[in-house]
């Protein structure tokens, strides 16, 4: 994990900031969306061309295995909009790269969870086991969070930074005895023999707000900012969509990313959706002042501590304030244009 981060930190050094260009001055001849392959709403956009037909451009969709790897495709100007956990999002923040969270798009529920082997039937009993996580990534914040919250022996707990596929791997040779991460991998520790004893909806009654965020490039939000305001408008379109037929959206979903259509519709259903109104209220991100202070600007500054704490972030690099990261004019104009 730690070499990880130093490769990160290096791409971050040779970064070129690219200047400004005039505000919806031209289409860009493509718009470049990261998604993590799993299960969620954005890829009804990506099945019926939807996002395509409201951006007006062509569309090249980039998957990655987890957030850290989204960092680096921002890091080298790869993409230009990505769907990643909240802790990625905030590592890249305090790391300085040129990124912005322009929106919500999911607020983790029981979409992620721990599953665990027998005997292990509470949180409590993952004392004297050996527990996995995919490192850097909201699951990891959320296992570390319960295990405070819940007052389990850290010391008693033999954690293994783990990527979801090399922890079924390892779940399936005996190496691990529990795992805390997101479908569809989850649904494989479940079939193969595990059970959920946790999940990261537990956790709001105890202040932590984990979600998964739209992260934008500064530089391309300052270009084609009209482009971020109907990729939002879209987004809350096919929130709308799976609220009105779960089952279809789900199959539809399913089909597209090779799940069964159970394992798509648990994912779907185990995210909460504030609408893009709710979004830019003081219990998410805000209007734009204070933002600190919001939902969002609280959790992200709680998020940073967490991974200056794990060695993710340096802690003297984690800046005063988080509102130049966070950007909600464009939920503003979104709201707006549904207005007309």
């Amino acid at each position: 994990m730690l070499r990880d981060s130093a490769f990160l930190l290096g791409l971050f050094s040779v970064f070129i900031f690219v200047p400004d260009a005039q505000a919806d001055s031209s289409l860009p001849s493509e718009v470049r969306v990261a998604y993590g392959g799993s299960s969620q709403v954005l890829v009804l956009a990506k099945v019926d061309g939807s996002l395509e037909k409201a951006l007006n451009t062509k569309v090249k969709w980039v998957q990655f295995a987890t957030g850290a790897d989204a960092l680096g495709y921002f890091a080298s100007d790869a993409i230009d909009i990505a769907n990643i956990g909240s802790s990625p999002a905030v590592a890249g923040l305090v790391r300085k790269l040129p990124i912005e969270i322009m929106g919500i798009s999911g607020v983790i529920a029981t979409s992620e969870r721990l599953i665990a082997k027998q005997p292990i039937a509470t949180l409590k009993d993952i004392e004297g086991k050996r527990v996995a996580y995919p490192p850097n990534s909201t699951a990891q914040y959320a296992l570390d969070a319960a295990i405070a919250v819940y007052h389990i022996d850290r010391n008693k707990v033999t954690l293994i930074p783990l990527r979801p596929a090399e922890m079924v791997a390892a779940w399936k040779r005996g190496d691990i005895d529990a795992g805390y991460v997101w479908a569809p991998f989850a649904q494989e520790l479940e079939v193969s023999g595990g059970r959920a004893v946790f999940a990261t909806k537990q956790l709001q009654q105890d202040g932590y707000l984990i979600y998964n965020n739209y992260v934008v490039r500064t530089a391309f939000a300052k270009a084609y900012p009209k482009l971020l305001s109907q990729f939002l408008q879209v987004h809350q379109q096919k929130v709308e969509e799976f609220k009105r037929d779960p089952i279809k959206a789900a199959a539809i979903v399913a089909q597209d990313v090779g799940a069964p259509v159970a394992t798509a519709t648990h994912t779907l259903s185990g995210l909460e959706y504030p609408t893009l109104q709710q979004q830019t209220t003081t219990q998410w991100l805000g209007n734009g002042s204070a933002t600190d202070h919001s939902g969002i600007g609280q959790a992200v500054h709680k998020t940073a501590d967490f991974l200056a704490s794990i060695g993710e972030v340096r802690k003297r690099d984690i800046p005063a304030t988080f509102e130049n990261g966070i950007n909600v004019s464009y939920l503003k104009q979104a709201i707006a244009a549904q207005a007309q």
